[in-house]
This record gives C-alpha cells, sequence and structure tokens, in this order.
C-alpha cells in the first residue's frame, strides 16, 4: 500500500499563503500518524508536490488563463526552491519516503508526473490519499487512481478543503463510486493488523 499526501506544501499551509487553506494545518497530526502506521507496515509514502509545470512540459495554458491575474504570482510561488512549494515543516517525512513533483491537480496525468510508474514499479495495487483540497488535487488523484485499477482509500479526516460543505459533497461523490472512506483511527488500527 501506498500513502499519497497532496500538496501539503508551504503555499497551501501557511497563513497568507497564495493558495491558503487553513483546515490543512489541523490535519497534519493525523497525516503523520497514518505516515508513522505505514511505515511500520511496510507500505511507502509519497509526498506529492504542486510544482509549477516546466516551460518545455506539456502545455498546461488554459489554467494559466483561469488564474487570471494571479498567474504569474502562482508560477513564481510553486517554483522548484520557492518556499511556498517546500513541504511543510511540521509534516513527518523520513529519509525512506519519496517525493514526487506533479505539474497537474491529479498525480496520474501522463508525461506530468511519474506516480503511477512508481507504483507500478513497486507491484502497489491500494492507495489511500490524504492532503489538501480534498475537492482539487486529492479528488482529482483518488478518480484517476481508481480508473487506473488502482484500489483507492481516502482518510476522510486527514483531506482538508476551504469549507466543510465543500469537502463533504467530494467525499460523498468519492464514496459512490471511486473510493472507500476511513478514519485516521480506523487506518491506523487497520495497519497494525
Amino acid at each position: 500500500m501506498a500513502h499519497i499526501i497532496v500538496d501539503m506544501q508551504n503555499g497551501f499551509m501557511e497563513e497568507g499563503a497564495p493558495v491558503e487553506v487553513p483546515v490543512a494545518r489541523s490535519i497534519v497530526g493525523n497525516i503523520n500518524s497514518i505516515s508513522g502506521a505505514i511505515r511500520k507496515s511496510g507500505g511507502k509514502n509519497i509526498f506529492l508536490r504542486y510544482t509549477t509545470p516546466p516551460a518545455q512540459g506539456p502545455d498546461w495554458s488554459n489554467f494559466m488563463v483561469r488564474m487570471g491575474g494571479n498567474a504569474l504570482s502562482h508560477r513564481q510561488a510553486f517554483t522548484p526552491g520557492a518556499h511556498y512549494w517546500q513541504l511543510a515543516d511540521d509534516l513527518d517525512v523520513d529519509p525512506a519516503d519519496m517525493i514526487v513533483d506533479k505539474h497537474r491537480f491529479s498525480g496520474f496525468t501522463p508525461g506530468t508526473c511519474s506516480l503511477n510508474e512508481i507504483l507500478q514499479a513497486n507491484q502497489i495495487d491500494t492507495v489511500l490519499i490524504s492532503g489538501t483540497l480534498t475537492n482539487c488535487c486529492c479528488e482529482s488523484t483518488a478518480r484517476d487512481a481508481m480508473q487506473h485499477n488502482y484500489r483507492v482509500l481516502i482518510a476522510a479526516d486527514a483531506n482538508a478543503a476551504l469549507s466543510d460543505e465543500e469537502h463533504a459533497a467530494t467525499l460523498h461523490t468519492l464514496s459512490m463510486i471511486f473510493a472507500d472512506l476511513y478514519s485516521t483511527d480506523e487506518l491506523v488500527s487497520l495497519l497494525a493488523e
């Protein structure tokens, strides 16, 4: 099993960050608990890091158009090496964990992230998703994982959105077709068995 931790970066976590998700600060403890349980069970933790797409990569100009006047500052914030691009300091990241850059919302978009290849190389068939935003990058990754034939688990209390309504609506939709929902306590218990 792989625990995929989505976009828990300074640019989403800090007060006043470009894409601040205040609730994301409150889920770090749950993510760290799951990460520790994954390590003990022999699974892999993979931290996905949203990264500004390289100029020579596949075009994603319509996202920049949708960003409007914020496009340049968003690009700069998530450029490799920038402060906002870095993973949040209070995450429990072990040297054995992997950090994988992605250039789209989903970690499975072909040609923009190596997540699928990493999972296949490690013969992983089940993914557990935590992180932010529940209704954007986490949801996109979960939907695509299921369509790539992975079993998908969602840590319902280790994902964060901008509102409770968006979070709940996304979990409802994912649970209907794409994923099984669990609490952190349930997951830690299951992983210990």
